[in-house]
């Protein structure tokens, strides 16, 4: 059996076993068997075979696994979807309580509610995502309400009595 066909089978095998380990570590070798088939199929002897696999097996260490595992370390946390929008901002759009409200969220208009059942939060709010429960944003005001806008669904009215009448 010819020397290049050994290193092809060599380098099947390796790409075999870096499909289950995904390491970069066998897929490189596997290249620089290649390497050394490549070699053998031009006719060189065996031992510039065993040099070449040893030199692209040691360059790709070197310089592309460093390369290849920047990469995949850099999106760690890829959510992708209604997961994707959790934690970011949003503008109240139509007053948001506890059951119903409307908000605008990259760029799209969603249905919302507030995480604080007691908080009604007034339009032009800006409020962040919290979760997403199926199409509905449930949200929590950036920043501190004004005075008054967090009020019970009787109005404003009526909470102006009882605020008068408490100081009395």
């Amino acid at each position: 059996m010819p020397a290049w066909l050994i290193w092809l089978i060599l380098a099947a095998g390796l790409g075999v076993a870096e499909l289950f380990t995904l390491t970069f570590v066998l897929g490189l070798m596997a290249t620089a068997a290649l390497v050394a088939a490549l070699l053998g199929a031009i006719g060189l002897p065996v031992a510039v075979q065993i040099i070449g696999f040893a030199a692209a097996t040691a360059a790709g260490l070197v310089f592309v696994r460093p390369l290849i595992k920047r990469q995949m370390d850099r999106t760690p946390d890829a959510r992708s979807g209604a997961d994707a929008l959790v934690g970011r901002s949003a503008v109240v759009l139509q007053p948001v309580d506890g059951d119903q409200g409307r908000i605008k969220l990259s760029g799209e208009e969603w249905s919302a509610r507030c995480i604080d059942e007691d908080l009604v939060i007034p339009v032009g709010a800006h409020v962040d995502v919290v979760e997403i429960d199926g199409a509905t944003a449930v949200v929590y005001p950036r920043e501190a309400l004004p005075e008054g806008s967090a009020l019970e669904e009787t109005g404003p009215e009526e909470t102006d009595d009882n605020n008068q009448s408490g100081r009395a």
